[in-house]
């Protein structure tokens, strides 16, 4: 089920607890969490190789993750229903994803986001703030201006270099 794109993004004074714990593997066996993170406004993209959406959005996704690491946001996905490996790593291979995602075939993960994040909606995208609370979200496909502006919007600062 996809969204329709709605953007929501909390005020600093709005923000609460920590979100989590959320981490796991990734399909290739590496340990990710995001407390690892903590620091960075962290992008999380919900994602499946199944998603036409997120197909068309990938290269999007991989071009900004490259350009903001050096403003201090990390992009760390979560791959959601995916029963295939194989095609998680096709996809990575593919759109040359820069940056981790945590393998969550049966949709575990995303229960740390429970009543910030619908479960069944793919692609959305959940943007941490630099203490680890939740600043926003979208749910559905976003442009690069969404993006940006959001990105920009939880670290509370324009971001040098982006577009």
């Amino acid at each position: 089920m996809s969204g329709d794109g709605t953007v929501s993004v909390l005020d600093a004074s709005e923000r609460k607890d920590p979100a989590g714990p959320v981490s796991g593997r990734t399909v290739d066996g590496k340990q990710v969490s995001l407390a690892d993170y903590r620091g960075d406004v962290v992008v999380m993209p919900v994602w499946g190789s199944w998603c036409g959406p997120c197909r068309a959005e990938a290269p999007m996704l991989a071009s900004a993750a490259r350009d903001l690491k050096s403003s201090g946001v990390t992009f760390l996905g979560i791959d959601s229903r995916d029963d295939n490996t194989a095609k998680v790593r096709q996809f990575v291979e593919r759109f040359r994803i820069p940056f981790d995602s945590i393998y969550d075939p049966d949709g575990a993960t995303l229960l740390a986001f429970h009543g910030t994040l619908p479960p069944m909606t793919i692609p959305s995208f959940v943007f941490i703030d630099r203490d680890g609370r939740v600043a926003g979200r979208v749910l559905g496909s976003l442009d690069r201006s969404t993006l940006y502006g959001v990105v920009q919007d939880v670290a509370g600062h324009k971001l040098g270099g982006t577009a």
